[in-house]
């Protein structure tokens, strides 16, 4: 093999792998999240945050409410955190509560991690009923779009960013 067709191999390789580091850059930042539109009327369902405080789904109706499955040992439901909290300190002076339904085990675990990284939006251990309603959580992150009549909207499989969480509430909020 002559020296120039090595060096235009060499070359052929680096591309072919910068390639693929930048793909998997990509998906890291940007993982790919399914949305699924549905307009289905919900339960009542009760509540009782990790601080104590109780309510209803029905105590929340005239808001558009995030719900937002995720657990501590995933490492995209950590990733995607700070956007929703971005996204609750920006909006919910504009009709949006969260509610974050922890899928742990351990209560004290998801409220520490919540604490310590500063997430000041409603938390709730994931029961079965929350889970029934909503349909089978069969991955983390989902997340979820309330209407403000209490219909669920949009479900997102997989990770959210604060623009994707834009394009699902700003017209729940116009209504």
């Amino acid at each position: 093999m002559k020296l120039l067709d090595r060096i235009k191999k060499i070359k052929k390789d680096k591309i072919i792998i910068l390639a693929l580091i930048g793909l998997v850059a990509y998906i890291w930042f940007f993982p790919p999240a399914a949305i699924t539109r549905i307009d289905e009327p919900l339960p009542n369902l009760p509540f009782t945050t990790l601080d104590g405080r109780q309510g209803t789904l029905e105590s929340l109706r005239g808001k558009v409410v995030v719900v937002n499955f995720w657990a501590t040992w995933c490492p995209y439901c950590r990733k995607e955190m700070p956007a929703i909290q971005s996204f609750y300190r920006d909006y919910q002076a504009k009709g949006v509560e969260v509610l974050a339904l922890s899928l742990d085990d351990d209560p004290a675990k998801a409220a520490q991690y919540l604490r310590e990284g500063g997430y000041q939006f409603p938390a709730v251990m994931a029961n079965a009923d929350w889970q029934r309603a909503l349909g089978p959580i069969n991955q983390v992150p989902m997340t979820m779009v309330i209407d403000r009549n209490g219909h669920l909207r949009n479900k997102v499989h997989g990770q959210v960013y604060y623009g994707r969480l834009e394009d699902l509430v700003t017209p729940l909020l116009a209504r």
